[in-house]
């Protein structure tokens, strides 16, 4: 492995995501939500609390219509969501997380509150603020939903 001074900051931004990942689907197995995929979170995560349409699930996972068509399927088949009439155009459906689904993110985001808990006690409140602050900017360029 190269050395730290060598790694790109992709990886850099890379590797607490991966551990934060880890944990959190550690967390959702133990409390019983093991019956998902990470391919299936990518899409339930962008769920909106009103629900989402599936070419815009599609869009934000950057995975076909038809990929995610089937993690839809999956995920309605377990509980996680379910399709319901768009009220503002009668053609199309949105997607809709179920309370199972809600429950789960839950779960995941107490773990992932413990894990910014953890970061700032290692980094200081000060480079957590910076770290967080200087994220928040490159959105602005690498979020196209934001």
């Amino acid at each position: 492995m190269p050395e730290e001074s060598e790694l790109s900051t992709g990886l850099l931004l890379f590797l607490p995501y991966r551990w934060l990942e880890d944990r959190v689907f550690a967390a959702l197995a133990d409390a019983g939500y093991d019956d998902f995929t990470p391919a299936q979170a990518r899409v339930l995560q962008r769920i909106g609390p009103d629900g989402t349409r599936l070419t815009d699930l599609a869009q934000q996972a950057q995975v076909t219509k038809q990929t995610a068509g089937f993690l839809v399927d999956q995920l309605e088949k377990t509980g996680y969501v379910t399709r319901v009439p768009d009220p503002t155009d009668r053609r199309a459906r949105l997607v809709r997380g179920t309370a199972k689904a809600w429950a789960a993110k839950e779960t995941a985001d107490a773990v992932v509150a413990g894990a910014e808990r953890e970061w700032e006690a290692h980094l200081g409140k000060r480079r957590m603020k910076q770290l967080r602050e200087a994220l928040t900017l490159l959105r602005e360029i690498t979020d196209p939903w934001a």
